[in-house]
């Protein structure tokens, strides 16, 4: 069970795992006036996947836009507490937010792929970052073969994005956001739009990319959070419910209400 603003605590697996991607302490965050987050505090080890799950309105997508700062393109919103990653505390106001956002990706709940040839949507990144025009052929053919798009779009590089399917889409933007090299991907409800035979697959991807990446996913699904994710956090209420690697928080809950929640008592 998790107190406000105390530390979790977490399994041995968990702590032996090295240093983590993300240390997160007391983190608290607000629109306005009312508070969604309350002092939230945990690790997140790296390349492993961290599944964050609850009931709508609970604050899972507001947690995962703080950990690269995207809430700050909403009037209003501000975070207290601190988020360190790589040595530094990202709320501090002068961390180089682009440079943050290029080290840390992003994955929305629907397929946003730009109006533009698949080509150019992986290339995206890389061209505003500076990356010579020679380079980028190589870059977006190694982030689609990341994406397990590349076998299936290699003969349709400048046809428009919006000509592939769905699932394809959603693997397209995954593979924009792994053009940047970054070292973690958040994924915020990344199949909820989609069907169970592309859902499937990017639930494959999922568990291949943790070889090389940090993921954090955002989920509503119960069962795809036990699918593919090595720890998960149960969060309430914007309060830390219970957190705990996958196995134990679904067969061995400590808290009645992720009990509660696991049965279905209330979602």
């Amino acid at each position: 069970m998790v107190v406000q603003g105390q530390m979790v605590q977490l399994s041995q697996d968990i702590r032996d795992e090295g240093a983590p991607a993300f240390q997160v302490r007391d983190l608290s965050f607000f629109y306005g006036k009312e508070q969604v987050l309350k002092g939230i505090t945990l690790d997140i080890p790296k390349r492993k996947v961290t599944a964050i799950m609850g009931p709508s309105g609970c604050g899972k997508s507001t947690f995962l836009r703080v950990l690269n700062r995207l809430y700050e393109i909403v009037p209003g919103a501000r975070a207290t507490g601190e988020v360190w990653f790589d040595g530094r505390n990202i709320l501090d106001p002068r961390v180089d937010v682009v440079g943050l956002r290029r080290r840390i990706g992003m994955v929305f709940q629907k397929p946003n792929p730009f109006p533009k040839s698949v080509f150019d949507n992986v290339a995206y990144g890389p061209r505003i970052h500076g990356v010579r025009r020679r380079e980028l052929k190589a870059i977006v053919e190694r982030a689609l073969r990341q994406a397990a798009l590349w076998d299936e779009v290699k003969d349709k590089l400048h046809k428009s994005a919006f000509d592939l399917s769905g699932g394809q889409q959603q693997r397209l933007c995954i593979a924009r956001a792994l053009a940047t090299s970054p070292e973690v991907l958040l994924m915020d409800e990344p199949t909820s739009a989609l069907d169970p035979a592309a859902t499937a697959r990017i639930e494959g991807l999922v568990r291949t990319l943790k070889e090389d990446f940090t993921v954090v996913i955002v989920t509503h699904n119960l069962q795809q959070a036990a699918r593919v994710s090595d720890h998960t956090a149960f969060l309430l209420l914007g309060e830390l419910v219970e957190y705990a690697p996958t196995e134990e928080l679904f067969t061995r809950p400590k808290d009645p209400r992720t009990e509660a929640y696991l049965a279905g008592r209330f979602s």
